[in-house]
């Protein structure tokens, strides 16, 4: 005879739960990448207001060059220049670049001086969906220049 104990398994059961726990896995993640928050117009605003001291922006001095339609969210190409002769009395002293779709306002913020020499910035930024962004510059009198450009994104690159 065998005297090693039996092992009696409920396979039924275990795979119920095992399914159960899936289910409730899946759902939770679905509900977690279906409510990523998006910036609104109002966060971008007061996020600028934070970032230029309050100052209201003025139009002009900046060209934003981004593309109309971005094939691929994750990794839109951005130019910004300032007319600017980046002299120690007339310079850029920060450029600060928003987006209102993403989950934060604040894509990034360039700090300058006069020996930058032109105040020329190239890069990369994500973009979750079609969305407005908005770039600032802080100039060493305390004015502020502000622009903006409509982005049409067809796949999305922040989680979107």
């Amino acid at each position: 005879m065998n005297n090693q104990p039996q092992k009696i398994i409920d396979t039924g059961r275990r795979n119920a739960l095992k399914a159960a726990g899936v289910g409730v896995l899946a759902i939770a993640g679905a509900s977690l990448t279906a409510n990523v928050a998006q910036a609104t117009p109002e966060e971008v605003a007061t996020a600028l207001a934070k970032l230029t001291g309050g100052v209201t922006p003025q139009s002009g001095k900046i060209t934003l060059k981004l593309p109309e339609i971005a094939e691929n969210g994750a990794s839109v190409p951005v130019t910004l220049i300032v007319d600017s002769p980046m002299t120690a009395d007339n310079y850029v002293k920060q450029i600060h670049l928003l987006a209102e779709g993403n989950p934060t306002p604040e894509v990034v913020s360039f700090y300058l001086t006069p020996a930058a020499g032109k105040a020329d910035i190239s890069t990369r930024m994500r973009l979750g969906q079609t969305q407005k962004v908005v770039a600032a510059a802080v100039m060493s009198d305390g004015s502020v220049y502000s622009t903006s450009k409509e982005v049409k994104v067809t796949i999305g690159g922040c989680g979107g």
